[in-house]
């Protein structure tokens, strides 16, 4: 089945997860120079925040002038402030495409009965996905969902929730497959995305997790059917992996590791990027202290040193980077087995955080719209 959003049709089924402090304006325009007409989402921001005007999110909610379809995540568990926020996003211009997001794992927020919590609620599941495909239909703006495969391997949910998604109008749906205990440890459990393929045939189905090299997107695909990916941590410092998916999804071979000098050409270039992009708001200083992380990313599967390593998790200026930078390897190659090494978080299992007594009475879920305290939410968007 073909993914579409809207009018936009990618040129391979491909999407990039969002990913808090991760998938702002900068890094997805490296990936766009590297696999352009994808799918690119821009990292979730809080519907009550959205509503409220929050400053910092405000920010957060920037696209690049050639970006098509501008994709936003949004997540909620209070289906008048989804709505409400859908439709400003979609009023003011903002969006060509909003994801929602029901496969939030914090504490703090499935503790109140928010996040991946909520697929656990049908009726308010179905109340949400309904209020943000009514609040966004006016402007055509389509919606799609992501979620987990549930709570625990016990409380599995990701068939219910995809067929509410379905009934309510969204236009595809994307399962991490894994369980909100799993969080981020193990594999994952591609069965899961089979399943829900077998059985919700109406809307496409993508599938998420453990895709690290291009060549696992195709064997995801062949093996449980899914109409198109979604791609996360396989991604962190490694932009070039969406064309290697344009090319291997085209039937072509995948391109071989680069060596670390393109590496670090494009570490320049997106440190320069967010130092631009944190220009009113922190500046290279903040700008900096966000692409820590970045640089780890970048070297990993390279063999470069400790100390290089640490210097780089260091860095503070673009001046230093740039020396840092020069003085590497630059014909240098990936280890045997380095594009497979896991970025990014790796946790869990985890003990899953639910509100007292949430589970005594599965039957009573099926009708619990009672919407979960979000006075937490604004915190999770910096406030």
């Amino acid at each position: 089945m073909e993914l579409r959003i809207g009018d936009f049709v990618p040129r391979a089924p491909v999407v990039l997860a969002p990913m808090a402090g991760v998938t702002n304006a900068p890094f997805r325009a490296l990936c766009r120079r590297f696999g352009p007409g994808l799918v690119y989402v821009n990292e979730m921001v809080m519907a009550t925040a959205v509503v409220h005007g929050n400053a910092k999110t405000a920010r957060m909610m920037a696209f690049g002038s050639d970006e098509q379809p501008r994709s936003l995540q949004i997540y909620g568990s209070d289906p008048v402030t989804m709505g409400r926020a859908v439709e400003r996003v979609c009023g003011d211009g903002l969006v060509d495409h909003v994801d929602l997001n029901f496969g939030c794992p914090a504490a703090k927020v499935t503790r109140k009965g928010g996040g991946a919590a909520v697929p656990a609620k049908p009726a308010l599941l179905r109340a949400i996905v309904r209020a943000a495909v009514s609040a966004a239909a006016p402007w055509g703006v389509p919606v799609t969902a992501k979620f987990r495969i549930g709570l625990h391997d016990g409380f599995r949910t990701h068939v219910r929730a995809g067929e509410i998604c379905a009934e309510e109008g969204v236009v595809a749906v994307a399962v991490h497959a894994r369980t909100v205990e799993q969080h981020y440890a193990g594999d994952a459990r591609w069965d899961a995305i089979g399943e829900l393929k077998s059985r919700l045939t109406s809307i496409p189905v993508l599938g998420n997790g453990d895709i690290w090299e291009a060549s696992d997107a195709a064997r995801m695909m062949r093996v449980t059917g899914c109409d198109g990916v979604v791609v996360g941590r396989g991604c962190l410092g490694r932009p070039w992996l969406f064309g290697d998916l344009v090319e291997v999804l085209a039937g072509r071979p995948a391109p071989r590791s680069r060596p670390l000098g393109v590496a670090a050409a494009v570490m320049v270039d997106h440190a320069h990027a967010l130092v631009e992009h944190h220009a009113d708001d922190g500046g290279e200083q903040l700008a900096m202290r966000t692409f820590r992380k970045h640089a780890s990313w970048y070297l990993t599967g390279y063999p470069v040193g400790s100390e290089a390593r640490r210097r780089f998790a260091q860095v503070s200026t673009l001046a230093e980077l740039e020396d840092l930078v020069a003085a590497l390897d630059h014909g240098a190659v990936v280890v045997p087995g380095g594009d497979r090494i896991r970025r990014g978080h790796t946790n869990g299992p985890i003990r899953v955080a639910l509100p007292d007594g949430f589970l005594d009475d599965p039957a009573a879920l099926e009708h619990d719209v009672r919407v979960p305290d979000d006075d937490d939410v604004v915190a999770l968007s910096g406030g």
